[in-house]
């Protein structure tokens, strides 16, 4: 089926302030709160109809862009500059193309517009390119499953990078298929309380607050280990939550150090360290992988040598184009994140390398940007499920209660359009982890992944 071409006619970009339930510290930064940005795009085909779609992303300072030179409210500004510049970009006039090659041309004309930092550059062609899938797939009355398998957003042609063949392209798209739940894997934060007895200002909000209160709760067995790079005090706190874990049946771990450590050889004495520890010995075994342990500034100079065969290592922030995998791997990294603010498309198109190509042991992993209820959590999920992906780092349910900011018509319509994925709370929708699971099957609804759209009109513009 040919690939249908579009053209973006409107887009109106809006935020909802954010707050945090309990600080969120990872790396060198501690969220407290953030602004989540909304997109509202509308969509033109060629015989003259038009749809609208949405999309949703926490705009998280300290993570796009980590120079100490910048303040978080500074990161913020960053984002939307580069929303706004995408924006800009995307309603120029110009030929109807199909929503892979509006989205890639999107992309490079926002990067040749704000140099230096691909990542952040990058957010606002993130938002329009999921925006723009949702309102075609409103308009054609198809899923986003749907419309990802049949290729009708048009993966192929001049913007498909060389090193892809557009029939096996074609052909992994075909493959894919969604499941009907997905493993949280849950993030352990640095100031996160890991036994009842490490909380000191209790919230009291009902929700879990420490390690031991969300296993009670949820029934996690998969989780995401936050490293701080000073060594003494990440083996100690390695060891408190090892106690924890240890009284599960089983269970996985990753271990992300947000680019904290200076040197291979400092990430090798801590890994040396937990080998020597038998109290580490059952979370050594359950570790799958270790994420970003050095700063982008020094990542793709910098070989993992040994490293490499004791534990598989992925990039996440490096991971900031369509060659950082290819160069990381020479390095001795054989993972690479899928997140949304990167990029639907890119993320599609890491599944097709890894699945077509010929070196193994190549994986990629499901990473959260604090994904909130509604929107951004539904079009990451589906993403991740589509893409095969059997477990999911989901952290913005335990950092923020529920829809926070949406009003109560919003609220409710969200809950009953995804009865599987929320859980009623004191103030709304909840997302619903059972057993470690998260329920996704309605995520199958015609448009992105969501049958219900956000409030715009409650909203603050972008600023």
């Amino acid at each position: 089926m040919t690939a249908p071409r579009i053209r973006i006619i409107e887009i109106g970009a809006f935020e909802r302030d954010i707050r945090l339930r309990l600080p969120f510290r990872f790396g060198a930064a501690t969220l407290e709160k953030a602004p989540q940005a909304f997109l509202r795009v509308r969509v033109e085909d060629e015989e003259g109809r038009t749809a609208l779609g949405a999309a949703a992303e926490m705009m998280v300072p300290k993570w796009f862009d980590k120079n100490p030179a910048f303040t978080p409210a500074q990161n913020v500004d960053q984002l939307r500059t580069s929303i706004r510049t995408a924006a800009a970009a995307s309603l120029e006039p110009s030929a109807p193309a199909t929503l892979f090659a509006a989205a890639r041309l999107n992309e490079m004309e926002t990067e040749r517009r704000l140099p230096g930092n691909p990542l952040a550059a990058g957010f606002g062609p993130s938002l329009i390119a999921r925006a723009a899938l949702d309102a075609y797939c409103r308009l054609a009355g198809i899923s986003f499953f749907e419309a990802v398998r049949g290729n009708l957003v048009g993966i192929g042609g001049p913007m498909l990078t060389d090193d892809i063949d557009a029939d096996a392209a074609l052909a992994v798209l075909s493959d894919l298929r969604p499941a009907g739940s997905i493993s949280a894997r849950h993030t352990i934060g640095l100031l996160d309380p890991i036994t009842e007895g490490d909380i000191v200002h209790p919230v009291g909000d009902g929700l879990p607050e420490s390690l031991e209160a969300v296993i009670a709760r949820y029934g996690n067995r998969w989780f995401k280990i936050k490293l701080s790079g000073a060594i003494d005090a990440d083996i100690d706190r390695l060891t408190r939550i090892a106690a924890v874990l240890d009284r599960l049946p089983d269970y996985r771990v990753t271990v992300d150090g947000n680019e904290q450590f200076g040197a291979a050889e400092e990430f090798a004495a801590l890994l040396a360290q937990i080998e020597a520890m038998p109290r580490l010995a059952r979370l050594r075994t359950a570790i799958a992988f270790v994420e970003q342990p050095f700063s982008r500034a020094i990542t793709m100079d910098t070989p993992l040598g040994d490293l490499a065969a004791q534990l598989p290592f992925l990039i996440d922030e490096s991971d900031d184009g369509d060659g950082a995998f290819a160069g990381a791997r020479r390095l001795g990294y054989t993972g690479v994140s899928s997140k949304t603010c990167k990029g639907i498309y890119r993320s599609l198109l890491k599944a097709i390398r890894i699945r077509t190509g010929t070196v193994p042991g190549l994986f990629l992993s499901g990473e959260d940007l604090t994904c909130q209820a509604g929107l951004a959590v539904q079009q990451d999920l589906a993403l991740v499920s589509l893409l095969g992906l059997s477990h999911v780092e989901r952290n913005g349910h335990h950092y923020v209660a529920g829809m926070q900011g949406a009003s109560q018509a919003e609220k409710a319509r969200f809950a009953a359009a995804h009865p599987d994925l929320y859980e009623q709370g004191a103030d709304g929708p909840l997302l619903s982890i059972r057993d470690g699971r998260i329920a996704i099957a309605s995520l199958g609804t015609v448009g992105y992944a969501s049958g219900a759209l956000p409030d715009f009109e409650a909203m603050t513009p972008l600023s």
